[in-house]
């Protein structure tokens, strides 16, 4: 009988410190962290700003609600140390739109914060990483994709976003992702790990995350923020967040553990190829039927021609005749 209450009891501890390895692995910072209830003292939210229309309720966050022309942002005021992360965004987007609907949001791992500008929100020649859950689906440009498309974009300062081409010129991977409108709950993962990115994503009420694209050697520093910004322009969704989770991941057989990495700069090893800037086609403001009607009355136009021509030549031919005689 004691025998048996040793192996239990070795089994038990077992568990702990299998139980105790894994939760190292995977630990909550929670100063990196925003999970309901949100509000701290007074209307404030500890380690986090919010900036433009974003607007906090006791269930989420909303950056910008289904109007036009707005723009709003989330950050988090402390730099972040962990080399390794895993971010985790519980997210909303949803709107009255069938067919037209924008313009979308972005989730920021960047050196400045809280500052306003074209990129969904915040500004362009950022320095670090921008995860970009794209939603406009008005586009007549040079793409392979659907919307919306999510992508990702490792920036040193000097690249600048080009919204009409949905980045791709800069990208350095995308995927497709229907999250839009649905009525269970979506998830995005943001896993940086011994210099690989990648993004997964829970869309499909399976509580299981599916991979949306990885890269590899991608180098970013330590001492950046983390925030997500939205924005609406002449088309216009809901854009609400209900929780973001920073994991650190503990790593100890990383060889590049004891590398500052304060002052480095973000660097991709690899980019998508570029696609080429080709100026989408105006759309015609021309319904069909004045269409057919325009060409109608051209053609009217060219026999009438036609005709006049005819006659003008008839006549010409009479009277060279009676000259004659």
């Amino acid at each position: 009988m004691f025998f048996k209450k040793y192996i239990f009891s070795v089994f038990l501890l077992s568990l702990d410190i299998v139980k105790t390895q894994w939760n190292t692995r995977d630990f909550l910072k929670r100063e990196h962290s925003l999970i309901k209830p949100y509000y701290g003292s007074g209307i404030d939210i500890p380690n986090w700003q919010f900036t433009g229309h974003t607007m906090v309720t006791p269930n989420y966050i909303r950056l910008v609600d289904d109007t036009q022309s707005k723009r709003g942002a989330i950050w988090n005021t402390l730099p972040v140390s962990s080399k390794n992360w895993d971010l985790q965004v519980h997210f909303k987007v949803h709107g009255k739109g069938k067919d037209l609907f924008g313009d979308g949001f972005a989730i920021w791992y960047t050196k400045d914060f809280m500052e306003e500008g074209n990129v969904f929100g915040s500004k362009d020649l950022f320095q670090g990483l921008a995860i970009i859950l794209d939603t406009y689906s008005n586009h007549n440009g040079p793409h392979n994709h659907q919307h919306p498309y999510i992508s990702a974009m490792v920036n040193n300062g000097s690249l600048s976003y080009d919204h009409d081409r949905d980045g791709t010129h800069t990208q350095l991977a995308g995927c497709e992702a229907k999250f839009r409108n649905l009525n269970h709950d979506t998830h995005i993962s943001i896993r940086y790990e011994k210099d690989v990115l990648t993004v997964s994503t829970d869309i499909e009420n399976k509580a299981a995350w599916k991979e949306c694209f990885q890269v590899q050697g991608v180098r970013l520093p330590t001492g950046y923020h983390i925030g997500i910004s939205a924005t609406t322009g002449d088309l216009s969704d809901n854009h609400d967040i209900m929780s973001i989770r920073l994991f650190e991941l503990d790593l100890p057989d990383d060889p590049e553990n004891a590398e500052d990495r304060s002052n480095i700069i973000p660097s991709a090893a690899f980019f998508e190829p570029p696609r080429d800037h080709v100026e989408d086609p105006k759309p015609s403001s021309l319904s069909g039927i004045k269409i057919f009607l325009l060409m109608l009355l051209g053609s009217v136009a060219i026999v009438a021609c036609v005709v006049l021509g005819i006659m003008f030549y008839q006549k010409q031919q009479e009277k060279s005749r009676k000259r004659f005689y």
